[in-house]
């Protein structure tokens, strides 16, 4: 995504897991299982950000892997979490 820009965000679908590997920018979440790790697909040392929609019931985050901040994502509403190259974490905000 480039601020400023038209730009057009991949898709998916995933089953909420312990640890989950997205391969698009926009993620729509089956289940309710709470999420530690999440598998970035940009590699190369890049930071980066991943929208996240919960479909069928609210999903938390927890600290025990490579999320910074736990959070419980509403269902069907966004949840916004940007990588942090120097931290190795992702961070994890709302939007409302």
């Amino acid at each position: 995504m480039f601020p400023g820009l038209t730009t057009k965000l991949s898709e998916e679908v995933l089953a909420s897991a312990a640890t989950i590997s997205p391969r698009a920018d926009l993620v729509r979440l089956t289940g309710t299982t709470t999420i530690a790790t999440i598998n970035g697909q940009f590699g190369g040392g890049f930071s980066g950000i991943l929208f996240l929609v919960p479909t069928g019931g609210n999903v938390a985050t927890t600290t025990t892997g490579n999320i910074m901040n736990a959070v419980t994502m509403v269902d069907e509403q966004v949840t916004v979490l940007v990588y942090s190259k120097l931290e190795g974490k992702w961070h994890a905000g709302a939007i409302s």
